[in-house]
């Protein structure tokens, strides 16, 4: 928990506790918890933040249906789990674990009798505890490969001409070189802007970008993860 209330005087808090007291008028026997994400819950939202919202259900296929849209002109994020599969993603890692972990350790509950949200946040806090430095390693290695594709494949299009292709994959290159460098330092971060303004990626070019992935191609190769080897190593 960042914060201990909720400014309901403003216009994100107001929206945020109208769309609590509706889902509970509406769905009040399927719904087991709702809370706040991102820079609500962590209590340094502005003018021109969403309004992210989970909800958590018993069961499948009840509750709301999920939706991102405006309210208000206010966006909105209205994500629905059931808290089975909330608490199942949270004992997980996969390779985009810098951009969801924040979610996972930083929720403000609008409505919380049973404390899922605390329950979640334990159980993520204990796969962390326990996991091995190999498992983040080997995540990581999957977002370089991603990473380095797009890199490929941008400057490619660059050699076309294609300049406006070239710049769609260089913002996934960046991205994913971001993801990397969050798994090799159990770095998690509060969204893509976050994580490659945090990671010096942002505003690398093509050729910085380059040096960039093969820095981590020879840091992944220390650490026991090559980027590339033999065809029998493509199945370790």
């Amino acid at each position: 928990m960042v914060i201990d209330e909720l400014d309901a005087s403003s216009p994100r808090g107001s929206l945020a506790i109208r769309l609590r007291d509706a889902v509970q008028e509406r769905w009040s026997a399927e719904v087991q918890a709702i809370g706040l994400s991102g820079s609500m819950a962590h209590g340094d939202d502005n003018e021109s933040s969403d309004v992210n919202v989970l909800v958590v259900t018993y069961r499948p296929k009840t509750g709301p249906k999920p939706t991102l849209r405006k309210v208000d002109g206010i966006p909105v994020d209205l994500r629905v789990i059931t808290a089975e599969e909330g608490l199942g993603q949270a004992r997980q890692l996969t390779p985009r674990w810098p951009l969801l972990a924040d979610a996972y350790l930083t929720a403000f509950p609008l409505h919380d009798p049973q404390n899922w949200f605390a329950d979640r946040r334990e159980a993520h806090l204990s796969l962390l505890a326990e996991a091995r430095p190999m498992e983040f390693t080997g995540l990581a290695r999957q977002d370089w490969a991603v990473a380095n594709g797009a890199h490929t494949r941008a400057a490619r299009l660059a050699q076309w001409y294609d300049t406006d292709a070239a710049l769609i994959l260089m913002a996934e290159a960046r991205l994913h070189a971001a993801l990397v460098a969050g798994l090799l330092t159990r770095t998690h971060f509060r969204n893509t802007a976050d994580a490659v303004k945090r990671t010096g990626v942002a505003a690398a070019d093509m050729q910085e970008l380059g040096a960039i992935l093969k820095y981590q191609a020879e840091e992944l190769t220390a650490r026991g993860r090559p980027v590339d080897g033999r065809l029998g190593a493509l199945f370790d």
